[in-house]
């Protein structure tokens, strides 16, 4: 069989539809939030060397929306990534999910997050970093929005590239990081993390964690706090003693309904502060 070349593989690619295999079965309180009043759907975002798969929502009325780019998780741009990008549209925003592993794999179709962790493991910081650049630029060029006016969210995955986005675009606004790994292994593909940037920062990040996260430890999460002393941006850290990682992630066991809601509440306002 030919070889599929990644350029071949971008351009075909398309954007998951439903929840990614490897987080069934969907819980039962799973948040869905309609189209109702607004725009919203698949989207081809231009990049260098193609074109990516995105999910975008916006206000069917007006124009020069506030921009807000959603970073997903591992699981990719999947149905719990598109239902955030509504929740932001019905709150007047035009919100994007660039699909940012498509190059190294469709990990919606991956039935377990040991099969997931290779391919994420191959997405080089360039990469990503580039692939958001372009999805600003669309944004702005093509999709009513106002990217003077800027914010970013993620999260796991995305909760780390929130922090490593800010660092890199310092026209961002604002930014809020769900439980992104702050510290890790320096290597070609990944050659800093969030604790190398904070002294450094110029965009006021909030930092959204949980006290019972086995896989980001609070040691790391003070090491972050004591870098971001150092930096201007008045960032902060909210640490929720009970809540264990994606405690966002409605659809999955790892939901905490009182901090989701209370950390929601919180990135309206730190957004709202931030002008956007």
């Amino acid at each position: 069989m030919k070889e599929i070349t990644r350029r071949q593989f971008i351009a075909t690619a398309t954007l998951a539809t439903g929840f990614a295999l490897a987080v069934q079965p969907i819980s039962a309180q799973v948040i869905t939030t309609d189209e109702k009043g607004l725009v919203a759907g698949a989207v081809k975002i231009p990049v260098k060397d193609g074109e990516i798969p995105a999910y975008r929502a916006m206000p069917a009325k007006g124009k020069n929306f506030p921009t807000i780019l959603v970073i997903h998780e591992i699981f990719g741009v999947h149905e719990h990534m598109q239902d955030v990008c509504r929740r932001f549209a019905k709150l007047g925003y035009l919100a994007i999910a660039p699909e940012l592993f498509v190059r190294q794999g469709d990990v919606s179709k991956l039935s377990s997050i040991d099969e997931i962790r290779p391919v994420v493991a191959k997405v080089p910081d360039t990469q990503v970093m580039s692939d958001l650049d372009a999805t600003v630029d669309w944004a702005m060029k093509s999709s009513k929005g106002n990217t003077n006016k800027l914010g970013i969210t993620g999260f796991c995955w995305g909760g780390r590239i929130t922090w490593l986005y800010a660092a890199h675009n310092p026209k961002v606004n604002a930014g809020v990081a769900w439980y992104g790994r702050l510290v890790g292994d320096d290597t070609e593909l990944t050659p800093k993390h969030p604790v190398d940037i904070a002294a450094n920062l110029k965009v006021p990040i909030l930092g959204l964690y949980g006290g019972k996260d086995t896989g980001i430890p609070l040691d790391t999460v003070e090491q972050m706090r004591e870098a971001l002393k150092s930096s201007n941006s008045k960032s902060k850290i909210i640490v929720y003693p009970n809540a264990s990682h994606a405690f966002f992630a409605d659809y999955r066991p790892s939901y905490r309904e009182e901090a989701a809601k209370d950390g929601w509440q919180r990135l309206k306002a730190w957004f709202n502060q931030h002008g956007l």
